[in-house]
């Protein structure tokens, strides 16, 4: 039986949005995220962030800095009784500094490669999984993946809701995803 996900933005959504974050540092929680992380892994939904990272390609910092972060992010949820399935990121943009991660590519969101290949990779039924963001990247990304979307308030999502309308949900912030999961 395929299993069920919740895909989640980073930056803005499960942590607070500080401009490129990436020293382990500033990291802090959205408001309302552990708690409800943690019961949405109680309820067996497997947990998995899907952000756009184009601070590496613009030369902000490294891919052993997200990686670090991510390791921290992962401790962090640990010591609030849940667990991240697994980070993808999209290191990529077409004009940035850094040659190697300055490309077109299929994984920046609004595209769906890093939702396709956590789907291939841990066999998630779209149908029945959600992907909760800030940012109309993340709602499109979602809907083009066949997942139920929930746009956040948090971040930039109270500028992405006067702008922005195609998507399933909308909660100030990720506590009202327990209304409908």
């Amino acid at each position: 039986m395929k299993g069920r996900a919740v895909f989640l933005d980073r930056d803005g959504t499960v942590n607070v949005d500080k401009d490129y974050l990436y020293r382990i540092e500033d990291f802090e929680f959205e408001k309302n995220v552990p708690e409800t992380l943690k019961y949405l892994y109680d309820k067996g939904y497997k947990l998995i962030i899907i952000s756009n990272q184009s601070g590496i390609a613009r030369g902000y910092f490294t891919v052993e800095d997200v990686e670090k972060l991510h390791d921290h992010i992962e401790k962090e949820a640990e010591a609030e009784g849940f667990k991240i399935t697994e980070f993808y990121y999209c290191p990529h943009l077409p004009e940035g500094k850094i040659k190697e991660f300055s490309v077109e590519c299929g994984c920046r969101k609004p595209g769906t490669g890093l939702i396709d290949k956590a789907v291939d990779d841990h066999d998630i039924d779209t149908a029945s999984s959600f992907m909760i963001g800030d940012k109309e990247a993340d709602m499109v990304s979602g809907r083009k993946a066949g997942l139920t979307t929930i746009l956040v308030g948090t971040g930039y999502g109270k500028e992405t809701v006067n702008n922005f309308k195609d998507y399933d949900h909308y909660f100030e912030d990720i506590s009202g995803v327990r209304s409908i999961i």
